[in-house]
Formats: C-alpha cells, structure tokens, sequence
C-alpha cells in the first residue's frame, strides 16, 4: 500500500503525506475512517514513529484527517473548500496550464488529462 522510496531526495514523511493523500482522493480511505495507529503504521514501514507523527499532523493541518485522543486519526469528510483555497488552486492552475501550453502541450491534451484526473477521482461513474 504505501511503497517508500529511501533513497528520494524527498523525505519520508512527504512521501507518505502524498500516498496517503492520493488513498484518501482516490477514496480507500473513506471519511471517517480510522488511519492506521502511528505505532502500527511505524512497524509496518520499519520507520521512526516520530516521521509517521509528523506525516499525520501535516495531513491534518491541510484538513485531510482529524484526530480524536485517545482513538486516532481518521479520514475528514470531504467540506467545501474555502474561497481562499479555491483561489489559490485556481492561481496554482493557471500557471501550470500556462506553462504546459508554452512547452508545446495542446488544449484537447489538457482537457483529455482533466477528464483522466476526473475518471480519476471520481470512479468511472458519468453521471453528469
């Protein structure tokens, strides 16, 4: 479930915010659900509880988990996004769009990757 790269210029705990990140996008992590403990989760990868610790609490201070003392830390509902970080996302967007437009991408490339993010996401249900 989790494959960490040791030898990644990116640390541990990155890493682990990013797969736990897509598990919870990609819903196999369902809200409400109960993370792994940080003493199971530390065993299981053979790495420092402190890095699992640290990787929770930034996973909370981006509002993807919520823990509850003395229980854990579980998956958050999925909330509407505040104004401010639509808007950021929006602005993080449009750069990226830009550049990819300048390096040759053409838009029926750009709209075919937003429609695989959405697949994604979403499941193969297209309902709308």
């Amino acid at each position: 479930m989790f494959d960490l790269d040791v030898r990644s210029r990116i640390p541990i705990y990155e890493q682990l915010v990013e797969k736990l990140k897509d598990l919870i996008i990609h819903e196999v992590f369902k809200a409400d659900e109960q993370l792994p403990s940080v003493r199971t989760l530390s065993k299981e990868l053979t790495i420092n509880p402190n890095t699992i610790q640290k990787a929770y609490r930034e996973l909370e201070l981006q509002g993807y988990i919520y823990s509850v003392p003395g229980k854990g830390s579980f998956v958050a509902p999925a909330l509407e996004l505040t104004n401010e970080k639509v808007e950021k996302m929006k602005e993080a967007l449009i750069k990226l769009i830009s550049e990819a437009l300048y390096l040759g991408m053409k838009k029926e490339d750009i709209v075919s990757l937003l429609e695989l993010a959405e697949v994604s996401v979403k499941g193969s249900d297209k309902s709308d």
